[in-house]
């Protein structure tokens, strides 16, 4: 009873203190430095008078910060069009982290979700600031494969027919070499590159050049194909079907259309038509650091871990199908691919997932994406960033909003608003009430025909340049989890109302 009465009496004089101010709003997010293909170094500079001085350094990509406004003379810092130059707090560098960086990126996202604040002010001593551009609340941790163990050589199933290249390849998964790549979160797409160049010269008197090199490219092609898919889907027929569709388009432009702008050196070239970021986004700098797409993840000592399991019975599952699309002849392409015709299967360069396309949200009225404001409650400052909004009624200087947020479920999206900022006022710079991009149901061709729409993207530019193609595969399907008896199946991916994939074919 007396603890209990020293409790409440705490609390009761928290609540009527006048020099304590009660937490009204979330603390702003742990978020992330990212320029799709963008520079690896992102410059930061001194606080100016009426905005952002000289550069003072830099940081790279990927690097994690908890960011915080600047307010001087009664006013947040912003540049002329109310975007706000911010301080930062660094969680990870991603020039100097190491494995122990994935640990203190969760705790941090975990710390900053759970906090409530009064405001989004810097502390005093704060004298360097980032633009809020280049940040965002990404979730996903720095990436690293777990220790090699000092017994981790190649071991071969015996049950698995692997052929000479998919040999190679594994063989280049548990070498030094590939060990080397994810040492730390900077340059993997590059150091990659090195290892299989460095590899590839150590091995060259043990094994034919050219097959080597094919192996190499075969590799690329794979890693490729199972990140490029949707990893959940493990090895299902559509799973399965989906990296042979990845797989054909990294084909074609090798083959037949070798342009330097999308990858392609030399004809025939797989690596550098697969690797191109500009075209298979997954090997962007940055995320490359928060995937295994550059990992060894074929290593024979990962084959107890649960995830690397399931991914190495996925490469098992499609590598031979690989394998033909790149190396084989017409009639394997017709054997992978039965049912279409080998000019539309030739010339499908260009597919996308509807579901990863821009978001927009056309059933909602007054939404509008914030890259970075300020709001503003009786001079208490707030840094809404990297989020959506609906805006509400016209007051003096902005707009009342509350935070639009949404939930992407394999259904449809599911939306929510929620007043999380009470009281505050959006700055009307940054309000614009503009439609946006032009939006269709489940972001496929607006000719198709749904009884309910609970998901709406935006379409890609060239998608009336060309035919939506459904690709038929045969596959030999093991399930979601990989652990189910193999069974032969034919099944389907695209087509023009597919909703998960489209494939493209004669685009120019």
């Amino acid at each position: 009873m007396v603890r209990t009465a020293i409790v409440l009496g705490l609390v009761c004089a928290f609540l009527v203190s006048p020099l304590i101010v009660l937490a009204e709003i979330p603390a702003t997010p742990v978020m992330t430095l990212y320029q799709f293909n963008g520079p690896i170094r992102v410059p930061y500079y001194q606080i100016g008078p009426s905005g952002p001085g000289a550069v003072a350094g830099y940081l790279s990509q990927g690097t994690s910060v908890v960011p915080c406004l600047v307010v001087r003379n009664g006013q947040a810092l912003t540049d002329a069009k109310g975007t706000p130059y911010v301080g930062f707090e660094i969680i990870v560098n991603s020039a100097k982290a190491g494995p122990e960086a994935t640990e203190k990126f969760k705790q941090a996202i975990s710390r900053q979700n759970s906090l409530k604040v009064a405001n989004h002010h810097c502390p005093p001593d704060v004298r360097h600031v980032l633009n809020i551009r280049h940040l965002y609340a990404l979730t996903k941790a720095p990436y690293f494969d777990p220790p090699r163990t000092t017994s981790a050589k190649l071991q071969l199933d015996k049950q698995a027919r692997m052929s000479e290249l998919d040999l190679w390849v594994r063989k280049f998964h548990n070498s030094d070499e590939c060990a080397g790549v994810g040492i730390g979160l900077l340059g993997r797409r590059e150091r990659l590159a090195r290892a299989w160049d460095d590899f590839i010269s150590r091995e060259s008197k043990a094994g034919d050049a050219q097959q080597l090199a094919r192996a190499k490219h075969l590799d690329y092609s794979m890693r490729t194909a199972i990140y490029e898919g949707h990893l959940d889907r493990g090895c299902s027929a559509y799973g399965a079907c989906e990296r042979n569709v990845v797989v054909l388009s990294i084909r074609n432009r090798a083959l037949g259309q070798c342009l330097k702008g999308r990858g392609c050196r030399f004809p025939g070239d797989f690596q550098g038509a697969a690797s191109e970021p500009s075209q298979y986004n997954i090997w962007d700098a940055y995320l490359t650091q928060i995937s295994g797409l550059t990992a060894c993840y074929l290593r024979s000592d990962l084959a107890t871990h649960e995830d690397y399991r399931r991914i190495q019975l996925m490469h098992q599952q499609s590598v031979g199908d690989a394998e033909r699309i790149l190396f084989g002849s017409d009639q394997d392409l017709s054997q992978v691919f039965p049912d279409n015709t080998l000019s539309d299967l030739k010339e499908m360069r260009h597919y996308y997932h509807p579901p990863a396309m821009q978001k927009c949200f056309p059933q909602k009225d007054r939404i509008e994406y914030m890259s970075g404001a300020v709001a503003e409650n009786n001079g208490q400052f707030a840094l809404i960033a990297n989020t959506r909004i609906e805006v509400g009624q016209a007051v003096s200087k902005g707009y009342l909003f509350k935070e639009f947020r949404f939930d992407h479920t394999p259904e449809g999206d599911k939306l929510r608003v929620i007043d999380n900022y009470p009281g505050f006022i959006v700055d009307a710079r940054k309000v614009s009430l503009k439609s946006g991009h032009r939006c269709t149901p489940y972001g496929v061709s607006p000719t198709c025909q749904f009884t309910k729409i609970n998901r709406y993207r935006t379409i890609p530019s060239w998608l009336s340049a060309g035919k939506p193609l459904a690709i038929t595969c045969r596959i030999k399907e093991r399930g979601e989890t990989c652990k189910e008896a193999a069974v032969s199946k034919t099944t389907r991916v695209g087509g023009n109302c597919d909703t998960e994939m489209m494939p493209v074919t004669h685009v120019p």
